[in-house]
């Protein structure tokens, strides 16, 4: 999926909306119009940093909604529902940071060797259990390929050596990500 720089602000604006409604307790904003490309299905996952801090990440990794309604709904749940943290509050409106990733579909893939760092998310599954990481949590931290599957792992709640396990299940991602500093035009924040 290639979004437009115009589609790119509309989905920042979207997020930020949606935080602000979320944040103070006002019901979210009713759908609005948006082109046919925000209408597809994608999987999106909406991060917010405070003070170049992760302040909460949540996202859909299947395509189950219109992308204009999954980025609205998983704003509100990265500054609300993040179990790693407290909800955002009024007070850190005007200091979040936004970021959007829009996924690709995902790729199977049997060997670690189909893993670019730095390119590729990545998911495993093993049982009931699943870990996503996205490509740039990997070259944030300056990881590895095996470093980068062994978090996987880790976030899956699993031993660091699971992707290795028979029954593992290890897909790849792509991401369009981008961000409320590098579209600083995006326009309409509706706070």
């Amino acid at each position: 999926m290639r979004l437009s720089s115009a589609d790119k602000s509309v989905l920042l604006s979207i997020a930020r909306e949606s935080i602000a409604r979320a944040v103070g307790g006002r019901e979210p904003a009713g759908a609005r119009e948006v082109s046919a490309m925000l209408r597809e299905p994608a999987g999106v996952f909406v991060t917010l940093e405070l003070h170049r801090e992760l302040r909460g990440c949540i996202g859909y990794v299947e395509p189950v909604l219109p992308l204009a309604e999954a980025t609205r709904e998983v704003a509100a749940k990265a500054a609300l529902e993040d179990p790693r943290f407290d909800p955002v509050t009024s007070g850190e409106l005007s200091e979040i940071e936004i970021e959007i990733s829009v996924l690709s579909p995902l790729h199977e893939i049997h060997s670690p060797d189909e893993v670019t760092v730095g390119v590729h998310g990545l998911v495993l599954e093993s049982g009931f259990r699943r870990g996503l990481l996205l490509p740039q949590v990997a070259t944030d931290y300056g990881w590895d390929r095996f470093e980068f599957l062994s978090h996987t792992a880790r976030k899956a709640g699993l031993p660091p050596d699971a992707w290795k396990r028979p029954g593992a299940r290890l897909s790849t991602f792509t991401v369009e990500r981008f961000s409320e500093q590098e579209l600083p035009e995006h326009s309409d924040d509706n706070q």
